[in-house]
């Protein structure tokens, strides 16, 4: 069989472990499926002719570069053990490189990895995991019953909580969409799930995690799958209950009579009663491709949140068509503008009288930190202060005053190192605003959050914006 293109591309993209080549350079030249799929990239056009060091993957970079070097050198290297980030999360793997050759002449490089993450954390028994989806139960959905036999279970599940991983939930979903199979998708995000961390410990944390992932996956039974999307935001893919009139009884009992929520944990050194604030929609009668599902699911998310949590809200095209104007008129959002101001009016100076709002803002506006970049292009963090990044370019990508990127995609192409920082810090989609237009230079407030897909509500624009006017003097 004579090789071709289209049969080494077949070949590549069947392997499960991800595969780069580079030139000399260290530079990107392809990757396969797997390594697409690692990431969570569409396409390799984001890496192509890139290095490590410019996609940020490595808290200490140099190990790795030098690494490549010696095997541009001549040298192979097989199974060693590293680090890189992935969405803000450090994760182990293992690699193996070895050089490419035209002739005589080294031309470049290509490597394999896998992740060992959830391997090493089992082994080494740091996260005290549970096992909720076996081998057997996963068999009852074609798309695991086709690839089970291939895959470590390790892999598909999420080693705190023992449902499905971030990325597994998001395949076994593209996958019912690739076969326009109809189902349920669901968000689903614990309740001021800090406070409890913070209150009892990150023990008690996991532990709410573990409870609610198992006995939301006990109601849901066959009918679908529960996944961790990450931190304490699950994913429910429901292939049963998708007319509107099953979807809302199912939520009803989920809230009322499942015991998932609405219940009271003990702890060791007290109690707290879980609940959480969920959004759904359905392929294919509310959206038909991915994106716009997902979209849909995050705005009925938000809405919960705007309606004071603990709730569901079950997507329904004639009541949420214009959810974005029905969410900024909101009852309460003056009364919220007029405490930003009187908090802001107690301090002077513009690092002063962000540090003062931020806590009120991070419950508005469900984001960790807030970040403001000066005039001379730094940019700072208002809860770590001794973060410094760098934003030097960030007036290429701010052609108005405001900005919002669910991917990060406009970012890297029209602002590289804001995009590197942004990345550095694990931040995925993000809000910004410009002010200081009476100066020489303007500044910048930036919203950014550590997940893809963040649609930043009309009212959380309005906020930034207010906000950004009451600085517009210091």
């Amino acid at each position: 069989m004579k090789m071709t293109v289209e049969l080494f591309d077949s070949i590549i993209n069947t392997s499960q472990d991800c595969v780069f080549w580079k030139d000399k350079e260290r530079r990107f030249l392809g990757v396969n499926q797997a390594f697409l799929d690692y990431y969570g990239f569409e396409s390799a056009d984001v890496l192509i002719g890139k290095t490590d060091e410019d996609m940020g993957w490595h808290s200490d970079p140099e190990p790795f570069k030098q690494d490549e070097l010696r095997v541009l050198s001549g040298r192979s290297t097989y199974k060693v053990q590293g680090k890189c980030m992935i969405r803000g999360e450090e994760r182990d793997i293992i690699a193996s490189k070895r050089p490419l050759y035209d002739g005589d002449s080294i031309v470049g490089l290509v490597g394999s990895f896998v992740d060992i993450t959830d391997v090493l954390r089992r082994r080494n028994g740091l996260d005290s995991a549970q096992i909720v989806y076996t081998i057997d139960k996963l068999r009852k959905f074609s798309y695991f019953d086709r690839i089970i036999d291939e895959i470590s279970l390790d892999e598909i599940l999420d080693p705190l909580t023992g449902v499905l991983s971030r990325s597994y939930s998001m395949k076994f979903v593209h996958h019912l969409i690739a076969e326009q199979i109809p189902f349920t998708f669901t968000m689903i995000d614990l309740d001021n799930f800090k406070y409890i961390n913070d209150s009892f410990g990150h023990t008690a944390g996991d532990e709410v995690l573990k409870f609610v992932s198992k006995s939301i996956a006990e109601v849901v039974e066959d009918s679908g799958l529960v996944g961790r999307f990450g931190g304490d935001e699950l994913l429910l893919v429901d292939i049963r209950n998708i007319e509107q009139d099953k979807k809302e009884s199912f939520f009803e009992k989920l809230y009322t009579q499942s015991g998932a929520l609405r219940t009271r944990m003990d702890f060791d050194t007290g109690s707290s009663l879980i609940t959480a604030t969920s959004g759904s929609a359905s392929y294919p009668a509310d959206a038909e491709i991915f994106d716009e599902l997902f979209g849909i699911v995050d705005k009925m998310l938000y809405l919960g949140k705007g309606r004071g949590r603990d709730c569901y809200t079950v997507y329904n095209a004639s009541a949420h068509k214009d959810i974005e104007i029905v969410h900024i008129s909101r009852k309460g959002m003056f009364r919220e503008m007029q405490n930003i101001k009187a908090m802001m009016n107690m301090k002077n100076g513009l690092r002063d009288k962000l540090t003062a709002v931020t806590p009120e803002l991070r419950d508005l506006l469900q984001i960790k930190d807030l970040y403001y970049v000066e005039a001379d292009g730094r940019m700072k963090s208002v809860m770590e202060p001794s973060f410094d990044g760098d934003a030097a370019d960030i007036s290429d990508l701010m052609k108005e005053d405001i900005f919002t990127d669910r991917t990060m995609d406009r970012v890297e192409k029209d602002s590289p190192v804001f995009y590197r920082t942004l990345k550095e810090k694990g931040l995925e989609s993000a809000l910004i605003m410009r002010f200081g237009s009476n100066a020489s230079v303007p500044r910048y407030l930036v919203c950014a959050v550590e997940r893809t897909f963040r649609i930043w509500q009309d009212n959380e624009c309005a906020i930034l914006y207010y906000l950004t006017g009451l600085l517009e003097q210091e």
